[in-house]
C-alpha cells in the first residue's frame, strides 16, 4: 500500500509539503533496517536508550527523503537535506500510531486480535497457517505486538487482504487503550493470563481486565471458559459482543465443547461438535500449553467460517513455531542463522532478513535457503531479497513445474532442488564459502538436517547465548544510568566466555558509548567482522602498537613506560591525537597512576601531540562491599583529585568513568561521563539490589543424555568408583566434562544439573569428556535437555559451590563447546 506525501500530511493534521509529490510505502523507526529509500517515511522516535533524529543525517545521505520529527533540527544537518520533506509533530510515536490508525480504518475485511499472557505469536501463526489456503491473510511480524510494533504491522494491510491477524502485548497498566484504537479487532482471542510483567501492575486482575480493553468492540470473543479470572472479566466487559467461549472441562456455559484424547504416542485428538455434527481434529502435539492454544486456533477458525475438512487438514501439520532466530558458525568462514517458522512468506521472513542483514560483514555475501517452501516464489519476493543485498536463493522441494529462474534480477542467482535430498546429495560444504547463509523452514528437522551439513562444529553440548537477554539487561542498566552518560560495555574474554563478536554487533546496535576489550587481538577480531564503534583495550601490556593505530583501538595507559612507549611509536606513525584512556589507582592497588603523578603526567602530555588524553578512569575496590562503602567514598575523593589536576592541563573535556555494573546501582551521584558495564550485562548481580532485580541470564550451557542405565544399591559409578549408589538408581551420562567447563570439583553429589524440572546430583568423578548424574525420579530418557547452569541453576549458585565468583564459571566453557546466538 502507498500514499502519497500530500495524503501522509492529511492523516497526520499537518501542513502539505511544499515539494515534488512522492510515495511513500514502508514506516521506518529502526536506520539499521532500511531497504528501500526513496519510499521510507522515518520516524525519529525516543526511547530511554536512543533518540532516532540522530539518524535523520545519515538516512538522507542513504536516500530517505522522507521525515517525522518532533524538535527542530540543527541547522546544519539541514543545509545538507535541500530535497528531504520533514514534518514536524507533538510526539512522534504518537504520530506513528495515528497513522497506523487511519490506514486501518480504510478496510473493512475482519480483523483478529490477540492478547494474553503467552501463546499469542502461536496462535497467530497457527491461525495464519489454518486460514492461508482459503484467504490471503495479513499478520504480525513474528511477535511485533508492542506500541512500536504494532503500528508498523498494521501497515501491512493491503488490498488483497481477507483477513488480518495481529496481536498484542503489554508490559504496564494504561497501554492497552491506543493498541484497541489501533488495532480496532471484529473477532478477539484471549489466550490466557499468568505472571509475565507482573511489575506493571497492581494485580493479576487488573492486567487481565487492562488486556480485555483490547475486544472493547469485537463483534465475537474467544477465550477458554475454565479460566474463571477471564470468564468472569468477559462477562463483565463485553457488552454488544457474542462470547465464544470453549471449554476442555466439561463447562457448560461454554459455548464450545471440546474433549481431548491421547490415541497415538505424539499425537492429541481434539473432538467438538458444532451445528449438530460430531467432528475431531487431531494435532501432532502433546503439551498442555500446545493442546490450549490449538483449541484457541480451532474456536476460531469456526468464528471465521472456515470448512471443518480445512480445519482438521491444515491442523492436522500445524508447525512448530520457533521464534528463536539462531546463528552458529558454519563451514568455510560461513555463520548460519536458522528460522523455523510457519510459512517462510515475505512477511515472516521480514524480521529474519532484517537479522540476517545486520550481521553482515564486508567479506561475506549473503545466501538464503528456502527448505519446502509454500511460498510463492514471485518477483515480489525477489525484489525483496536483492534490496536486502541476498545474492544466492537456493530452493528445495516439490515446485510448480515452469522453473524458478532469476530474470529480471541478474544480481540474484537462484538453485533449485525438487526435493531436499536431492539438494543435500548433489551439494557439498565446498559449494558454500565466506557466506551469511539464511535457512527457512516451517519444519525443524529438515532444517536441522540442512544445518548438519553447513555446521562447522556438531556437538551435542552447547552454550546457548540469549540476545534479547543481553538486550534487557543493557536497557535495564541503562535506565539507572542519566541520560548523558555513555555506558562502556565489557566484552573482554570473549564477551564473558559468550562470544565477543554477536554481543558486541547487537551492543554497538543498542547504542553503547565503547566496547572494553582484555587486549588488541580481541579488538582487532570485532574489527574484522565490521564493528565500527570505539573499542578500549584494556590490556596491561601492549607491545604491537602498530596494530591499534591501524584498527583505531584506544589503549588504557597505566604506567609512564606504557606512555612513553606508545608517544614514540605515534609519533613514527604520524599520528596526531590518538585517544589514550589514563588510568587512576584510587585504591585497588594494581595497576595506574598516583596523585603525585599528576604534573608529570601532565607536562608529558602537553609536550607531545601524537596522542591525547580521551579519558580518565579508576577501578572501584569494593563497590560490592557495603561495609566498606567508606574506603570506596575515599576513592571518589582521591579519583576526584587526580581529573582534577589532569583536566587543569587541557582545553579540551576529558571523560571521566569509575563505576562498575553494582557501583551504577550504589552510586549514581558518581556516574560521571562514562560507566563501565560488566557482570551485570550477562545477568548476574553480585549484590540483591532491587535496582537489578530484573536482569536475566545470557549464557546456558546445556547438553543431552546420551545414556541411561538402571544399576543396583552398591554399584560404583566411574573413576576411582567414588560414585557409589545406595539403592536402585537410574544414572544417565551426558556428554560434557571438565574439558567443556565443567568443574571437577563439582563431582561426587557436591553439583547437580537440571532436566525436565527436577535437580540431577552429579555422580562420582567428572571426566574429561563426559559425566554421570542421578535421574531416579525424574521423568527423562535419551535425548533429553540437559541445563548445566543458566536460568534454573545460576552460574552464580554454581560459583558458590565452588568457592570461587561468576567471572570464573562463566569463563571457563571451553572454546571446543559450540555458541548457539539466538533471539525472540
Amino acid at each position: 500500500m502507498t500514499y502519497t506525501l500530500s495524503e501522509i500530511a492529511a492523516m497526520l493534521g499537518v501542513a502539505a509539503p511544499d515539494a515534488p509529490e512522492r510515495h511513500i510505502s514502508v514506516l521506518l523507526t529502526d536506520s539499521r533496517s532500511l531497504t528501500n529509500p526513496s519510499e521510507t517515511l522515518f520516524f525519529a522516535l525516543r526511547t530511554p536508550q536512543n533518540d532516532g533524529h540522530r539518524f535523520v543525517e545519515g538516512l538522507y545521505k542513504s536516500g530517505v527523503r522522507a521525515f517525522v520529527v518532533d524538535k527542530e533540527l540543527n541547522g546544519d544537518i539541514l543545509s545538507k537535506m535541500s530535497e528531504a520533506v520533514i514534518f514536524t509533530v507533538g510526539n512522534t510515536l504518537d504520530s506513528l500510531q495515528k497513522l497506523a490508525s487511519m490506514h486501518r480504518r480504510r478496510f473493512k475485511k475482519p480483523v483478529v486480535g490477540i492478547t494474553g499472557s503467552r501463546g499469542k505469536t502461536i496462535v497467530k501463526e497457527w491461525l495464519g497457517y489454518v486460514m492461508m489456503p482459503q484467504l490471503n491473510v495479513v499478520r504480525s511480524p513474528r511477535s511485533f505486538n508492542s506500541q512500536i510494533g504494532v503500528p508498523l504491522s498494521l501497515w501491512n494491510l493491503d488490498n488483497e487482504c481477507q483477513v488480518a491477524v495481529f496481536e498484542a502485548g503489554i508490559s504496564k497498566f494504561g497501554e492497552m487503550g491506543t493498541l484497541q484504537e489501533i488495532i480496532c479487532p471484529q473477532i478477539g482471542i484471549f489466550t490466557n493470563i499468568g505472571d509475565e510483567h507482573d511489575a506493571g501492575f497492581d494485580s493479576i486482575e487488573q492486567k487481565c481486565r487492562e488486556k480485555m480493553l483490547l475486544f472493547q468492540e469485537c463483534e465475537d470473543l474467544v477465550y477458554c471458559a475454565d479460566n474463571t479470572l477471564i470468564s468472569g472479566i468477559a462477562v463483565d466487559s463485553v457488552e454488544k459482543g457474542v462470547i465464544k467461549s470453549w471449554t476442555i472441562n466439561g463447562n457448560s456455559s461454554a459455548w464450545l465443547q471440546l474433549s481431548v484424547e491421547h490415541l497415538q504416542p505424539g499425537e492429541t485428538t481434539i473432538r467438538y461438535e458444532y451445528e449438530g455434527v460430531c467432528r475431531s481434529v487431531t494435532i501432532k502435539y502433546t503439551r498442555k500449553e500446545d493442546i490450549e492454544n490449538a483449541c484457541h486456533v480451532l474456536a476460531a477458525s469456526l468464528v471465521l467460517g472456515i470448512e471443518h475438512d480445512i480445519i482438521a487438514r491444515r491442523m492436522s501439520t500445524l508447525p512448530q513455531i520457533d521464534t528463536r532466530l539462531s546463528v552458529i558458525e558454519g563451514v568455510n568462514s560461513c555463520m548460519i542463522i536458522t528460522d523455523v517458522g510457519p510459512v517462510a512468506d515475505s512477511v515472516w521472513m521480514s524480521t529474519s532478513l532484517d537479522f540476517m542483514c545486520r550481521r553482515k560483514t564486508p567479506d561475506v555475501t549473503l545466501t538464503v535457503i528456502l527448505v519446502n517452501p509454500e511460498i510463492v516464489i514471485d518477483s515480489n519476493l525477489k525484489k525483496i531479497l536483492v534490496r536486502r543485498g541476498v545474492s544466492r536463493l537456493i530452493i528445495t522441494g516439490d515446485r510448480p513445474s515452469e522453473p524458478v529462474c532469476g530474470d529480471g534480477f541478474p544480481e540474484l542467482k537462484v538453485e533449485q532442488y525438487v526435493s531436499l535430498q536431492q539438494m543435500l546429495a548433489e551439494v557439498s560444504q565446498s559449494d558454500f564459502d565466506h557466506e551469511l547463509i539464511l535457512i527457512e523452514s516451517s519444519d525443524s528437522l529438515c532444517a536441522e538436517s540442512v544445518l548438519e551439513m553447513l555446521e562447522a562444529r556438531r556437538h551435542e553440548t552447547v552454550l546457548e547465548v540469549n540476545l534479547d537477554a543481553l538486550v534487557g539487561n543493557f536497557n535495564l542498566m541503562r535506565s539507572l544510568v542519566k541520560p548523558t552518560t555513555g555506558v562502556v560495555a565489557m566484552v573482554k574474554a570473549g564477551g564473558y566466555g559468550a562470544g565477543s563478536y554477536e554481543l558486541a554487533k547487537t551492543l554497538q546496535a543498542q547504542g553503547a558509548s565503547y566496547l572494553a576489550v582484555a587486549v588488541a587481538d580481541e579488538g582487532v577480531e570485532l574489527r574484522n567482522r565490521g564493528i565500527t564503534m570505539p573499542i578500549m583495550v584494556l590490556n596491561p601490556k601492549v607491545t604491537n602498537y602498530r596494530t591499534l593505530f591501524r584498527y583505531g583501538l584506544e589503549p588504557e595507559i597505566y604506567s609512564f613506560d606504557i606512555l612513553d612507549q606508545i608517544i614514540c611509536q605515534a609519533e613514527r606513525q604520524g599520528m596526531n591525537g590518538f585517544p589514550i584512556h589514563i588510568k587512576i589507582d584510587s585504591g585497588m592497588h594494581r595497576l595506574g597512576f598516583l596523585l603525585e603523578d599528576m604534573p608529570r603526567l601532565v607536562s608529558t602530555l602537553q609536550k607531545h601531540k601524537a596522542v591525547s588524553p580521551c579519558s580518565v578512569f579508576s577501578h572501584l575496590a569494593a563497590a560490592d562491599c557495603p561495609d566498606m562503602d567508606s574506603y570506596t567514598a575515599l576513592q571518589f575523593d582521591y579519583f576526584d583529585s587526580c581529573c582534577k589536576q589532569l583536566q587543569a592541563g587541557f582545553g579540551h573535556h576529558i571523560m571521566r568513568h569509575i563505576l562498575n555494573s553494582v557501583g551504577i546501582a550504589r552510586f549514581p551521584d558518581h556516574q560521571f561521563d562514562m560507566v563501565r558495564l560488566g557482570i551485570c550485562l550477562y545477568g548476574i548481580s553480585p549484590l540483591e539490589l532491587p535496582q537489578l532485580a530484573g536482569l536475566k541470564p545470557v549464557s546456558t550451557l546445556r547438553t543431552v543424555i546420551i545414556s541411561i542405565k538402571t544399576w543396583n544399591d552398591g554399584t560404583t559409578i566411574g573413576y576411582g568408583r567414588r560414585g557409589v549408589v545406595a539403592k536402585e538408581s537410574r544414572i544417565a551420562t551426558l556428554p560434557i566434562g571438565y574439558a567443556d567447563g565443567l568443574n571437577r570439583h563439582l563431582g561426587c553429589g557436591r553439583g547437580a544439573v537440571f532436566i525436565n524440572g527436577c535437580r540431577c546430583p552429579i555422580v562420582g568423578s567428572i571426566c574429561m569428556d563426559v559425566c554421570m548424574v542421578d535421574v531416579t525420579g525424574c521423568e527423562c530418557e535419551v535425548g533429553d535437555a540437559v541445563e548445566i547452569f543458566g536460568r534454573n541453576i545460576t552460574a552464580d549458585e554454581v560459583a558458590g559451590l565452588l568457592d570461587t565468583i561468576p567471572y570464573e564459571v562463566l569463563t571457563s566453557v571451553s572454546q571446543r563447546v559450540k555458541r548457539v546466538y539466538y533471539r525472540e
